[in-house]
Order: structure tokens, then C-alpha cells, then sequence
């Protein structure tokens, strides 16, 4: 695999990144929390972007991947900032928004800051408010105190050998970036996938962003057995299917 890029976004985080040039519009692929640009996801769509001829864009947000920072330092805002200074600065005209998990609620974001950049959006697990309706709601009157008094807390995962370290920056700035909350306008196509075995984002979370958005052409597609990661070779194709119904019309 290639080595990647950097770009020196304007709060000075270097962020690594793989470009694809190609047609229009193009495709950016926004991964989920503590995951990189090396997942299934991300290559597998880099590999069909390039045999259709369609611009795509994968990179790591800061403290991520090959990105400068650490990730106990970030947050949502951060994020979302690094994604919104990437397309800026890497992509031409129109993209469709690709939003794994935590990139799904990064993608959300990105619609409400930049509308006239997207031009569809596909929610792969999408984990809008997480850090406050599943991390906050979910932790004891202890890990609470804790988090507030200290400023961390550890919880293990699933997806790693070390645990995640949950800052209390993390949920105070998620607080700051809630998009189910408040009416959230997306004047462009949304495609929803989710699967039904998902033990990270219960299908009630896609249902709830389905109903919450204000979208004329928006549509949730459930599939039985799907896990979160959604990386089976039908869940791919799934993914493909939804990219090329938003870029071909």
C-alpha cells in the first residue's frame, strides 16, 4: 500500500490521507471512532471508486491512524473540523458523504456546516449523539463522578486490546455537536444501512435518526444478521449500491 499524504489543516493537526482523482461527484469516506483509513470499508470502496473512475477520498482524523495527535486529546469538534478541512482542501464540487459509526454522526455534521458541498449522504451504522445517549447514559454514578473529577476514564472495547480512554472533554464537546436534538435539514438524498446484530448501535438509533431528519428522499435499509462492523462482502455491496443510487441521477 502506498504511503500517504498529509494535510496541514488550520489548527495545525497533520492529517494522513489517501486521494483518489476521478469524476465527480466524488465520494469521501468518514470512519468511525478509534478506526482508521485501513479498514475493510474504507479500501474496499477506494478499490470500486477506482475501477468506476469516481474521485473518493479516505484520510484519519488526528489521533488516529497515521494522523499527528493523540486520541485522548480529541473530540467531535475536532473531528469534524479535520473532515470539513479535508474536503475543503482535497475535493472538487459535490460529494457524497460515506459516515461509518462515529462518521456517520461526523457526516451529519458536515451536511449542516457545508449543505452546498453535499450532494447525498450514505449512514453506515450511523452513531449520532453517542457519546452522550450511549457513553454518558450508559456509565454509573461512579464512572460519572469520576470522569468529571479526574477528567478520564478507561472503559474496555471490543475492537481492541488496550481500552478506550473516554475524556470528559469528549462528552462535554459532544454535548456542543447533538444533531438529534434540534431540526436537521438535509436537502439532498440520505441511505441509511444498519445491521440488525449491530450490539454497538441498536437498530432503535437508525429508526430514531430516520424519523428525526427533515429529508424528502431518505430511506433505512435493515439487514438481518448484519454485525457493526457491516464489512461482509453483501454488506460491501450494499454500500456500492447506495453510492451509485446518489451519484447517478
Amino acid at each position: 500500500m502506498p504511503a500517504p499524504e498529509f494535510l496541514t489543516t488550520p489548527e495545525g493537526r497533520r492529517l494522513a490521507h489517501h486521494r483518489l482523482p476521478g469524476a465527480g461527484p466524488g465520494v469521501v469516506f468518514l470512519g468511525g471512532f478509534m478506526s482508521d483509513m485501513t479498514g475493510t470499508k474504507a479500501t474496499h470502496l477506494e478499490a470500486w471508486a477506482r475501477a468506476e473512475g469516481r474521485a473518493f477520498l479516505r484520510f484519519d482524523y488526528s489521533g488516529h491512524g497515521q494522523s499527528s495527535g493523540a486520541f485522548a486529546d480529541g473530540c467531535i469538534g475536532d473531528w469534524a473540523a479535520d473532515a470539513a478541512a479535508a474536503i475543503a482542501a482535497l475535493t472538487e464540487g459535490p460529494q457524497v458523504l460515506v459516515g461509518s459509526s462515529m462518521g456517520g454522526w461526523i457526516a451529519l455534521l458536515l451536511a449542516r456546516a457545508m449543505p452546498e458541498r453535499v450532494v447525498g449522504l450514505v449512514g453506515i451504522a450511523a452513531a449520532p449523539d453517542f457519546t452522550e445517549d450511549s457513553m454518558w447514559a450508559g456509565f454509573t454514578e461512579a464512572q460519572r463522578a469520576r470522569i468529571m473529577a479526574e477528567g478520564r476514564i478507561e472503559i474496555p472495547s471490543a475492537y481492541a486490546d488496550s481500552p478506550y480512554t473516554i475524556t470528559r472533554r469528549l462528552i462535554e464537546d459532544g454535548r456542543a455537536n447533538l444533531v438529534l436534538r434540534t431540526p436537521l435539514r438535509l436537502p439532498f438524498p440520505v441511505r441509511l444501512l444498519q445491521g440488525t446484530a449491530d450490539e454497538d448501535v441498536p437498530v432503535s438509533v437508525a429508526l430514531r435518526l430516520l424519523d428525526h431528519i427533515d429529508c424528502a428522499d431518505a430511506r433505512l435499509t435493515l439487514v438481518k444478521g448484519a454485525d457493526h462492523r457491516f464489512s461482509e462482502p453483501d454488506n460491501l455491496a450494499l454500500i456500492e449500491a447506495a453510492i451509485t443510487d446518489l451519484t447517478t441521477r
